[in-house]
């Protein structure tokens, strides 16, 4: 008997899945893409975290205490003047008259009660200053207290409640490390209603440069290659843990036609700040009308052979008042100042320029270095009013 075998192709069946695997299917896909949003939210957690620095840090602690200034000053000059008269017969013959010249500058809150310092040289006759603070806040300044000599200017506007900033130690600075400079750059505050910030490190420390500009001495400097231009004078100078280490005050730039930074800025150390804006705050400014009640002249050949002295230097004394600080230091007439604080003198300029570039005041202390009876003495003298 013949068999007879199937035509009918074979099909190839997959067992079905109970509903309850297909379930547990479902939720480890589930777990699976739950835990690798997860991470991602981890990551960008993470990343998060990881831009927040030091440095941002500093920026949001002291933004709100950084001023933008704006001045409005007089300038004396001739009426209706062009270029067709810069001939010097033309130019005198115009009738002169007042224009009024905006510049700008920076500026920081240093209390509550609406005390802000500032660089001199902003505020310097000035007919108005307004102080505008971050989110576009406007204040008129009701008194400006200055002292030109340091370039620290103390402003006072009428306010309360205002956040305040953190002073450092300048003396506890460190070349390399890293600082911040923050203000107003070219009037930028304006457009945005807030400081813009540059970063850089301490280049320098104990720069001197004495006379800097006439009436001004900056001593003791802090040099910085944060970006510092036009209009941020007088803003801070911060460092990473957010506290100002200086006011930013000038720039060294590549030539006359180049006013941009390049990289090698000056800040005012705050610790000379600090001293200064407390006189400012309490007298209203800092006396330095020093009298010596001393005269003399510089040391010829004449007077060098005369006195057997074996150097023709000095500041030969010609005159003594009994009132003077002179007198209570035991000068006499006849002596010769070599040295005011290790510094040789030769003349009265010279006597004083050690006194303002030391920035000394009624009270401080000279040690002087003198010529008499053919020998080398050293003499204190306190200075008095």
């Amino acid at each position: 008997m013949k068999t007879h075998k199937s035509k009918l192709k074979p099909t190839i069946q997959y067992p079905r899945a109970p509903w309850s695997a297909a379930l547990a299917t479902g939720l480890l896909l589930m777990g699976l893409l739950t835990g690798v949003a997860g991470l991602a939210a981890q990551d960008r957690s993470t990343i998060d975290r990881s831009r927040e620095t030091a440095i941002t840090r500093a920026i949001q602690q002291v933004s709100p205490v950084v001023a933008g200034i704006n001045v409005v000053k007089l300038q004396r000059g001739p009426r209706g003047y062009s270029r067709l008269f810069d001939d010097p017969i033309w130019f005198s013959l115009l009738p002169e008259a007042y224009r009024r010249v905006e510049s700008l500058g920076s500026g920081v809150v240093l209390s509550s009660d609406g005390y802000v310092v500032t660089n001199a040289h902003v505020v310097e006759n000035a007919a108005e200053v307004i102080v505008t603070l971050p989110g576009g806040h406007e204040y008129e300044v009701e008194g400006i207290f200055s002292d030109a000599l340091t370039d620290i200017a103390l402003l006072k506007i009428n306010a309360r409640g205002l956040p305040s900033v953190k002073l450092g130690d300048s003396n506890d600075l460190m070349i390399g490390e890293w600082v911040i400079a923050l203000g107003n750059p070219l009037g930028l505050f304006d457009v945005s209603k807030q400081p813009t910030a540059t970063i850089g490190i301490v280049s320098g420390l104990h720069m001197n440069f004495g006379h800097k500009a006439p009436g001004r001495v900056y001593q003791d400097m802090i040099q910085t290659d944060a970006s510092i231009n036009p209009g941020n004078s007088g803003g801070p100078l911060v460092n990473a843990m957010g506290e100002v280490i200086g006011i930013n005050s000038f720039i060294f730039t590549g030539d006359d036609y180049s006013q941009g930074s390049i990289g090698i800025g000056f800040a005012i150390p705050i610790n000379l700040v600090r001293e200064v804006v407390e006189e400012l705050k309490t007298k209203g400014r800092v006396d330095r009308s020093i009298r010596t009640g001393l005269e003399g002249q510089p040391v010829d050949r004449y007077i060098q052979n005369y006195l057997g002295m074996p150097i023709r230097q000095g500041l030969l004394i010609t005159a003594v008042d009994e009132r003077g600080a002179g007198k209570q230091a035991g000068l006499k007439v006849g002596d010769v100042i070599l040295e005011v604080n290790d510094r040789p003198v030769s003349s009265k300029r010279d006597f004083f320029n050690v006194i303002e570039e030391d920035l000394l005041k009624a009270g401080d202390t000279l040690q002087l270095t003198i010529w008499r009876d053919k020998k080398q003495r050293k003499i204190p003298m306190t200075l008095g009013i």
